[in-house]
C-alpha cells in the first residue's frame, strides 16, 4: 500500500523507498503499539533520520492519516474493478466487502485507524473517501434496484458495517470469526423478495 498525494511531483527512487520503509515501519509499529507508537522509534524501525519522517509527516496523526488514504484509495481501485466485472448486482456487493476485508485483515495499523476514526482530524481524507462512497454507492444502488438488498440500506450504514468487520477483525484477531460476522451482515443485507 502506498499513500499517494496527487498535489506532490513525483518522488525521487530513494525518496520513493523511504516513503515505502516508513509506512511499513509504521503500519508495524501501530499494529503492535497502537498510537502509542512513537514517531522517533517509527523513523528507526524504518532506517530513516527523524528528520526524514518529519519532513513527510510532521505528526503521528499524518502519518496514519496516508496510511487510511493509501488504504482508501486501494480501495476506490477494487471497487472500480468489480463494478466493472462482475455482473450479478449481489454478488458485486458482497465481493466488494469481502474484498476490501481481506484487504486489511493483516494490517492492524489500518484497523487501529479505523478504531480511533473520532480521535484525530483526517485532514485530507475527504477527497479519497468521497471517489470511494462513489463506487460504493453505484454498487448498492444497482443492487437495490435488482430487487437484491434491502431498499433502505445507505452509504453511511455500509461504512459502519464494514468499520464494525474491521473491529471484529482488531479485537479478535481470528479469520474465521470475523468471515463469519461478515457473512451474518451480508444475509442480512439482503432483501427481502430475494
Amino acid at each position: 500500500m502506498q499513500a499517494v498525494n496527487a498535489e506532490q511531483r513525483p518522488l525521487r527512487a530513494d525518496a520513493q523507498r523511504n516513503l515505502e520503509r516508513i509506512t511499513a515501519s509504521a503500519q508495524a509499529l501501530f499494529a503492535e503499539r497502537g498510537t502509542a507508537a512513537q514517531m522517533e522509534d517509527i523513523a528507526a524501525h524504518a532506517g530513516v533520520g527523524v528528520g526524514t519522517l518529519y519532513r513527510r509527516f510532521p505528526t503521528k496523526e499524518s502519518l496514519l492519516t496516508a496510511l487510511v488514504r493509501g488504504r482508501f484509495q486501494e480501495f476506490t481501485v477494487i471497487a472500480t474493478e468489480i463494478e466493472a466485472t462482475i455482473e450479478d448486482p449481489y454478488d458485486a456487493l458482497a465481493t466488494m466487502m469481502r474484498r476490501h476485508a481481506e484487504t486489511v485483515e493483516d494490517d492492524a495499523a489500518f484497523q487501529l485507524a479505523m478504531m480511533s476514526i473520532n480521535s484525530f482530524q483526517w485532514e485530507g481524507i475527504e477527497e479519497d473517501k468521497s471517489a470511494l462512497n462513489a463506487v460504493v454507492l453505484r454498487i448498492i444502488e444497482r443492487a437495490q434496484r435488482a430487487g437484491a438488498v434491502r431498499a433502505d440500506l445507505r452509504i453511511e450504514e455500509y461504512g459502519m458495517l464494514m468499520c464494525a468487520t474491521t473491529a471484529t477483525m482488531y479485537f479478535l484477531h481470528d479469520r474465521g470469526v470475523w468471515r463469519r460476522h461478515l457473512e451474518i451482515v451480508l444475509d442480512g443485507l439482503r432483501s427481502a423478495t430475494a
